[in-house]
């Protein structure tokens, strides 16, 4: 067996739009042994069996309230020890955005950051988005200070540097790249966690996760780095690798990854 595993977490933007697009074959060709999904956009009694139920995968899907909204869900090879999805907060448990997996020592939580542009790109939603981020530091608050591996991962609605965006200068207005989005993921660096793409990669350019959907947007790679895989200092010490995986399609986002230490994960 080998001594690393590989984490992958994707935006799929919509579960049954991307099943129609061979995410069972990339989920079964990936490689990895757990995979993390955002925007599921369905209750899994709306989602095919071959999605929900594929053979050699356990499978929880985790849907918002709100019909067609959000939602996460977490595929792994090998059972969990423990599935929480409450941050304890109903005005954010009601968005179906948040996973928290107990895999032995490891605490993986697959999130869905909210997007803080609101209607008509008002940025009415930035509060919200600030206020889910800062209760969700909380929650983890007491893991990271007990020493304990903890892996965030997932679609964070947020470039955290101009690096990490083509074009920084159009967007600083834009919710995803304003001050106090960038200044809340900041204040996680500095309590310890660690951007483990950026760590690993610090000087490179052109590395995005999310493009606009209008034309030639992606072949471009005008983009925005906004999926990111955030460490405790525990988990970084087992990191291996991180990477993002722009070649595969189905979704305006594509897949990033994660190789850690199997015995963190007590597989």
């Amino acid at each position: 067996m080998a001594a690393t595993i590989d984490i992958l977490s994707w935006n799929v933007t919509g579960l049954r739009a991307v099943g129609k697009r061979g995410f069972v074959q990339t989920l079964d060709e990936c490689g990895a042994d757990i995979v993390a999904i955002q925007e599921v956009r369905a209750r899994p009694e709306q989602v095919d069996e071959a999605l929900r139920a594929p053979p050699g995968w356990h499978v929880a899907l985790h849907p918002a309230e709100r019909p067609g909204y959000s939602g996460v869900g977490v595929y792994a090879r090998h059972p969990w020890q423990r599935l929480e999805t409450s941050l304890g907060a109903e005005e954010f448990d009601r968005e179906g955005r948040v996973q928290m997996v107990r895999f032995g020592a490891l605490l993986l939580v697959n999130v869905y950051v909210p997007n803080g542009s609101g209607k008509a790109r008002s940025n009415d939603r930035v509060p919200y988005k600030l206020d889910f981020s800062r209760r969700l530091f909380d929650v983890l608050a007491p893991e990271v200070a007990a020493g304990r591996p903890v892996l965030v991962l997932g679609d964070w609605n947020t470039a955290p540097r101009e690096i990490d965006l083509a074009r920084p200068q159009d967007n600083v207005g834009t919710s995803g790249f304003l001050p106090e989005e960038r200044a809340e993921v900041e204040r996680w660096f500095a309590a310890g966690w660690v951007d483990t793409f950026r760590a690993l990669h610090p000087a490179q350019r052109d590395a995005y996760t999310w493009w606009s959907q209008r034309f030639g947007v992606r072949a471009r790679n005008v983009g925005w780095r906004i999926d990111l895989a955030l460490a405790s200092p525990a988990a970084f010490a087992g990191v291996r690798r991180a990477w993002i995986a722009p070649e595969v399609q189905g979704s305006d986002h594509c897949p990033i990854g994660v190789q850690i230490d199997r015995a963190l994960t007590g597989q």
